[in-house]
């Protein structure tokens, strides 16, 4: 049986937005860096700092890391950038993985409020991934990014992305204004399901108004802001119609402590019913056993 890398990721660079239509080059994503900061550097879109902090390493940052976890962190940035695919799939064979799933980083956090600025951006990223996918020789699939706030924009991407080896879509536990489980995404789900594409829930959070509440008190970590809104979501959907409404769709959770968050949301839903735990691990048992 292969071994897959199911969240892997890809850091997003100045030269992913080389892939950007010429056209729509003013709505490219700049980087900047605050007056006396080490280390910091942010996404500048649309006059506001947006999605998640670059962080820039230093050679001793990197060691320090990998003492402190106990993992080898020295990557060399090429690959992690993608500036180098063959270097990646070499560094995939050291590690023994057959397939890796690429996920966005920057994109955990909301990088536009207006479709204007949310559609090139995304095209973008997206067209950068295929470009991956083709020099991947059938190793490096991804989950696209969506400009959710145009719907029709999104399906029109969609095609562009199942078409380039996409494997899923790329959601975040709040989208914006709206939960993952509101009607405002059934056409969606049901475009997903026709072509077989996967929801990749990330941990993440699109609102950046909630960012801003559970960020006040809770030491700038990022359970409050990222994972919390994930495990949510997967309540929703599982006490929601989404399932029904949609069989054949398939969801990824992604980096959210699923390991406790899952027990934790089934738990109060009906602690007395074990036919419901049964149900729900039947449930998404035949939608992992599908997708392998």
């Amino acid at each position: 049986m292969p071994t897959i890398d199911a969240d892997a990721h890809v850091v997003e660079s100045e030269r992913t937005w080389d892939y950007i239509d010429k056209a729509d080059q003013k709505y490219r994503p700049l980087i900047v860096k605050p007056r006396g900061e080490g280390g910091g550097e942010y996404w500048y879109i649309n006059g506001k700092i947006r999605g998640l902090v670059r962080i820039v390493l230093t050679a001793q940052d990197v060691l320090d890391v990998a003492r402190r976890t106990g993992r080898d962190m020295n990557t060399p940035q090429e690959t992690r950038e993608m500036e180098n695919v063959p270097a990646r799939l070499k560094h995939m064979d050291e590690l023994g993985i057959d397939v890796q799933v690429l996920y966005p980083t920057m994109f955990i956090e909301q990088i536009a409020d207006k479709p204007e600025w949310e559609i090139p951006i995304s095209k973008g990223y997206n067209r950068w991934l295929a470009d991956i996918h083709a020099q991947g020789q059938g190793r490096l699939r991804w989950i696209c990014v969506l400009p959710l706030l145009d719907m029709s924009a999104a399906l029109e991407e969609l095609k562009f992305c199942a078409q380039h080896g996409a494997c899923g879509v790329f959601m975040r536990g709040i989208e914006g204004q709206r939960m993952i489980t509101d009607p405002y995404f059934y056409p969606l789900y049901e475009e997903m399901s026709r072509l077989n594409l996967a929801v990749g829930v990330h941990v993440g959070n699109a609102n950046p108004y909630v960012i801003d509440l559970v960020s006040q008190y809770n030491g700038g970590g990022s359970f409050w802001k990222f994972r919390i809104p994930v495990i949510g979501a997967f309540h929703s959907v599982v006490m929601s119609e989404v399932p029904t409404l949609f069989p054949k769709l398939r969801f990824h959770w992604a980096e959210a402590a699923a390991q406790c968050g899952i027990p934790t949301t089934i738990q109060p839903t009906q602690s007395t019913s074990a036919a419901l735990v049964e149900a729900i691990v039947e449930y998404f048992s035949a939608r992992t056993e599908k997708s392998r």
